[in-house]
């Protein structure tokens, strides 16, 4: 009967109007900054009149990315009393300030408490740890004044049953973000084709490699006359991952807080032997500052090949060479922003057959979209 009694309980907490609009909000953000509208609502209504904060984007215990409900200048302190408790106890999901600092008196004597805690005149903390394996990603901060005082079994109860909420809420923040980031990226550089183009991610796992980047990487391991003998699948040389890992580490060390990467940091690597191979890496992210990691934007050149082969006139010239007549007109009419039953009009084609002249062209063109290839053409 009581074990009913205190399901009841939280249940009633759960449904309350004001909580159930706040989880609401909360599973349809879809960056960061509805995300920490979305946590606030749902704290205020849970636990009203705390002081919230938010950290993202670990490094890798040190926050990216640092939000408040009041104004708190930014600045370092000492991590290690909260690394040692977290190595004591991995992966833990609500920490009070108590449990790392026993002791009243260290926790007054600490960077937190002097940067944080003291001049908002609170006395109590209680954080929220999210992780994506070992790897600590976010934490939601819940700071009470000494009036206010500490959470108590019941406000920890119900935030152990929110748990699971913020974290499917910040799982699918994370997979939007990645989408749009290589859609970003996508949208950004294949006007670029045929230039050898390769997207990776932030675990160097291949995003996207064109055929010419496919010819570049055979190049760059076998040399010219065997790679014009082999099968052209050849993956990024180990010379570019190498550099990637570097690029990638810096970014790691980086102390920065609030401050998004620079869209100009680039690695050139030329081949060892064959200087005129060159890449340039780009670290590329969203603007948004978001929890998904950067992608590596890797663009090859064979300046040899440039300097012998005339420039073709005009940024369309090259992709429009790989298509038939009745193929460059569709690619046209796309451009227009036309229909495919408008295309079938002017074309004086079936429906079934712009369809498969658009079928062709996105694979000669190597691209999955109409937007992708009215991007190609401009």
């Amino acid at each position: 009967m009581k074990r009913t009694s205190k399901t009841s309980r939280k249940r009633q907490i759960i449904v309350d109007p004001a909580v159930e609009k706040s989880l609401l909000n909360l599973h349809a953000a879809i960056h960061v900054e509805s995300f920490w509208k979305a946590v606030q609502r749902v704290i205020e209504a849970t636990i009203p009149g705390s002081v919230m904060g938010l950290t993202l984007l670990h490094n890798p215990i040190f926050p990216m990315i640092a939000k408040w409900t009041r104004p708190i200048s930014d600045g370092l302190f000492d991590f290690k009393p909260l690394k040692n408790y977290l190595n004591a106890h991995p992966r833990s999901k609500l920490v009070q300030g108590s449990d790392v600092f026993p002791d009243r008196s260290k926790l007054m004597k600490s960077g937190f408490y002097r940067q944080y805690m003291a001049p908002q005149k609170c006395m109590y903390a209680t954080g929220l740890f999210f992780w994506k394996q070992k790897r600590l990603i976010c934490v939601i901060v819940i700071m009470r004044t000494e009036k206010q005082g500490e959470l108590n079994l019941a406000q920890m109860d119900l935030l152990r049953h929110l748990y699971p909420q913020f974290q499917t809420a910040l799982r699918r923040l994370g997979s939007l973000e990645r989408e749009h980031s290589a859609r970003m990226a996508f949208e950004q550089f294949l006007r670029r084709l045929p230039l050898p183009t390769i997207l990776l991610r932030w675990n160097l796992e291949l995003v996207y490699q064109n055929q010419a980047a496919r010819e570049f990487c055979a190049l760059w391991d076998k040399g010219p006359e065997m790679a014009r003998l082999m099968k052209v699948n050849a993956p990024p040389p180990s010379e570019i991952l190498d550099a990637c890992r570097a690029l990638k580490k810096r970014w790691q060390q980086s102390p920065r807080l609030n401050v998004p990467l620079s869209t100009g940091r680039q690695e050139v690597v030329h081949h060892p032997s064959r200087g005129y191979l060159r890449a340039t890496l780009s670290l590329k992210q969203l603007s948004s500052t978001g929890i998904a990691r950067p992608h590596f934007l890797i663009e090859c050149e064979d300046l040899h090949r440039r300097q012998i082969q005339p420039e073709l006139r005009g940024p369309r010239l090259p992709h429009l060479a790989r298509l038939t007549g009745r193929e460059q007109q569709v690619t046209r009419l796309v451009c227009d922003g036309r229909s495919n039953q408008e295309i079938a009009d002017d074309a004086a084609l079936s429906l079934a057959m712009v369809k498969k002249h658009l079928h062709a062209i996105f694979r000669k063109l190597e691209v999955n979209s109409r937007s992708r290839l009215m991007a190609l053409m401009r």
